[in-house]
């Protein structure tokens, strides 16, 4: 349950359209609901950290995937759901016609009300990448922090092998709030990123690459290593991590912001 469903609950109450026993049957589900046996959904996340429960959809069968998700369609009026492959997400969308699912992304998403479009004055965040094969992890942060109702820039394939073309993105590295560096191969990109800019840097490495590239773990140990300061490292394409961190910088950001 969200904090606007449980808004929603509580005003019902208040004005005398819903009895007490009826709203406390509502809320016997946190602080979470039992699917019977492969899944606990954590029904209360929302209101304790600002972000509900996301369902990472890899190694779940499309039947397991299904049920949590329709579940949490019932309490929440935004889900989310990652690393959802093309064949299961024909499964779900047979099901759940209302879910929209981007292939690049991996991500299938669930809303019945859009959050208000950010501003163009409104704090952002700057999601850089190495080059075009980074796009899938570049675009699952970008798309994440967009359900989030933040604002998000783009520069992709701005890699150290043409440092150029991301000296080009200057002014809209610097005015950024918080700065996302995805990079394969040696992934030296968040060193030269968090040597630009003020902002804090969250890097992501990246699976992309030959034989030493070692499925991620070699740009993985030059981020851990970056001689740059302010630079945070998610796990090898760990583009969701990275969102919900930089969710949490933003949302900082605009409670400060509201609060002057």
């Amino acid at each position: 349950m969200d904090i606007n469903k449980l808004r929603e609950l509580l005003d019902q109450v208040r004005q005398g359209d819903m009895d007490v026993e009826t709203a406390l049957a509502r809320l016997r589900t946190l602080p979470y609901d039992d699917l019977g046996g492969f899944a606990r959904l954590d029904m209360h996340r929302a209101l304790r950290n600002g972000m509900p429960e996301v369902v990472f959809c890899q190694n779940k069968t499309a039947e397991q995937a299904i049920a949590i998700l329709e579940r949490l369609w019932v309490h929440h009026d935004r889900v989310l759901g990652t690393r959802v492959t093309l064949e299961m997400a024909r499964a779900i969308q047979a099901q759940l016609p209302a879910a929209h699912y981007d292939p690049t992304s991996r991500l299938l998403t669930l809303v019945r009300e859009e959050l208000p479009t950010p501003g163009n004055d409104a704090p952002y965040a700057m999601i850089v990448c190495g080059g075009t094969s980074d796009l899938p992890v570049a675009e699952e942060s970008a798309q994440v922090l967009e359900f989030l109702g933040h604002r998000v820039e783009r520069a992709y394939d701005v890699g150290v092998a043409g440092l150029h073309r991301l000296l080009g993105e200057l002014e809209r590295l610097v005015n950024a709030s918080v700065v996302i560096s995805i990079a394969g191969m040696e992934g030296a990109l968040s060193s030269v990123v968090a040597g630009l800019v003020a902002a804090p840097v969250i890097g992501v490495p990246t699976s992309v690459g030959y034989g030493a590239n070692f499925d991620g773990l070699a740009p993985l140990l030059t981020m851990l290593n970056s001689c740059a300061s302010g630079v945070a490292v998610m796990n090898i394409d760990n583009g969701y991590g990275a969102a919900a961190f930089a969710h949490l910088i933003l949302r900082q950001i605009n409670r400060r912001d509201a609060d002057m």
